[in-house]
């Protein structure tokens, strides 16, 4: 489960970060530490046809503790896709989020290791200390703006692909 206090100082040193590099309180600093971030397009196949994300990586676990914390900027074409999971290797396990310090609601998707949707928590509430489990072994999982999964008709069982 991803920590809060580890994700806030995490936060905190990041927007110090691009304060610093963005010469200081001049504004614009998150926004361009967030627009440095690769991004890669997610396609999620359901009933309704193909869908595009375009998901920011968190690879490393300090990337995976992090999330989507303190974000207020998501379109709603955003995402972000945490690959491999688990950070540290080994196979796929059992995942557990929360919505800590999160301030958007988001839908948490769960993907098994051949690229399927294994569950989806929809509108995970904000800030909420609730563990959020997958209840199955995954690779992956795709946080998207809440709604969206129902609004495009993303079920279980569709296909999640993207660059790797």
């Amino acid at each position: 489960m991803r920590s809060g206090f580890v994700r806030a100082a995490l936060a905190a040193a990041g927007l110090a970060l691009a304060a610093a590099a963005s010469g200081g309180c001049s504004g614009g600093g998150a926004a361009n530490a967030t627009a440095a971030v690769k991004k890669i397009p997610i396609t999620i196949a359901s009933a309704n046809g193909k869908h595009i994300f375009t998901a920011e990586i968190a690879r490393t676990p300090k990337e995976q503790e992090r999330g989507l914390m303190f974000r207020t900027d998501l379109g709603k074409d955003d995402a972000m896709i945490f690959t491999p999971y688990p950070a540290d290797g080994g196979p796929p396990r059992e995942a557990s989020f929360w919505m800590k310090n999160t301030p958007t609601p988001l839908d948490i998707v769960f993907i098994r290791a051949d690229g399927t949707i294994a569950t989806i928590a929809e509108n995970a509430v904000p800030f909420s200390t609730d563990p959020i489990p997958s209840g199955e072994p995954v690779a992956a999982v795709l946080e998207i703006v809440g709604g969206r999964a129902a609004e495009l008709g993303i079920a279980t069982g569709d296909k999640v692909t993207w660059p790797k």
